[in-house]
């Protein structure tokens, strides 16, 4: 009898990947004291596709490792310290940790539940996995730009954006109050329309993953083609950019061609605009607890001193400015402040 060397199904590998997570909570389950067995059964991942994130975060930590050591060979490591290194992969740690729990026991049943008004059922298969993919970038982008044009999402991505220096950890230098602000709101059309919730969750997490390796100063400038259709490294520190060109441009996390398209794309110029980086008006420090709180907390300020309804939704909702004495990302006209 011939041997059967046909392809494995998407679901064959969804089957195989499950049992590896059931073993991996298993295993949790049973290091863990028996205390705390209930707590943990209630939010350690129900599907595969929720481990992929945390999981990841060790092989990053390791390439970090090496990005500084080759820095440190050609004599570039003055972008790298312990303590900044420490604060960034804490303060990942801290969001994915809070993700995960958050996850499992608010944002997943909110989404399984309104993922059974959907309009149609859309299977993820090889042959509709990159579109699906395509659509949860455009999500992306949209959330990405919201997050910097609106002082509620600003107020959790700022500390992504307050470090002044571009490594490999900087990505990993993220807020806890992602989950608090509701990032997966932008991902919710993509649910109704016939996604389902957790397939749309494991492509965000591929997009994340994909963005950890465009935080460096390690790769320069790719083919133009590559530069045209990807978010590529000298993209992304443009992104990263306090020079006033590069402000609020390029929101993409995989692809470019979302920017280009919208008007929302800017080139890196190394040699006549070199990037700044951190966030203006910000000090880039690494006081965790302020990192994670001190915008949000100013923006409350605001909003309860402001007066009357409109005014008060403003404070959440208008581009980021002045939450203290302290600008926080500034456009160059007055006229955003409230």
């Amino acid at each position: 009898m011939a041997a059967d060397n046909s392809l494995m199904t998407l679901g064959q590998y969804g089957q195989l990947l499950d049992g590896y997570r059931e073993a991996l909570n298993q295993s949790i389950l049973t290091a863990a004291p028996e205390s705390w067995q209930p707590m943990l059964e209630s939010i350690l991942p129900a599907y595969w596709q929720e481990w992929l994130l945390p999981l990841a975060g060790g092989p990053f930590f390791l390439l970090f490792l090496a990005e500084w050591l080759y820095q440190s060979k050609r004599g570039n490591s003055k972008s790298f310290s312990w303590r900044r290194a420490m604060t960034n992969f804490s303060l990942g740690g801290s969001y994915l940790g809070f993700e995960l729990i958050v996850q499992a026991l608010i944002v997943i049943p909110i989404c399984l539940w309104l993922y059974q008004y959907r309009l149609f059922t859309i299977e993820v298969t090889w042959l509709t996995a990159i579109p699906i993919f395509v659509a949860v970038e455009f999500s992306y982008y949209w959330f990405h730009r919201a997050s910097h044009r609106m002082n509620w999402f600003w107020s959790a991505h700022v500390v992504h954006h307050s470090d002044d220096h571009m490594n490999l950890s900087t990505a990993m230098r993220q807020s806890l109050l992602y989950s608090v602000t509701g990032w997966w709101l932008f991902f919710v059309p993509l649910m109704m329309l016939g996604v389902h919730p957790v397939w749309v969750f494991f492509f965000y997490a591929l997009d994340l993953i994909y963005q950890f390796f465009i935080h460096t100063e390690t790769v320069g400038k790719f083919p133009k083609w590559v530069e045209y259709v990807f978010d590529t490294p000298s993209n992304h520190r443009a992104h990263h950019g306090t020079n006033n060109e590069y402000i609020d441009q390029n929101y993409g996390g995989v692809l470019i061609i979302f920017d280009r398209w919208f008007g929302t794309y800017v080139e890196e110029d190394t040699v006549n605009n070199p990037v700044k980086y951190g966030a203006v008006g910000e000090t880039s420090h690494d006081n965790i607890v302020s990192l994670i709180f001190g915008v949000f907390y100013r923006m409350w300020q605001r909003f309860f001193r402001a007066k009357g309804f409109k005014k008060k939704l403003k404070v959440l909702l208008r581009p980021p400015s002045q939450l203290s004495i302290n600008w926080i990302r500034c456009q160059p006209c007055l006229a955003y402040y409230l």
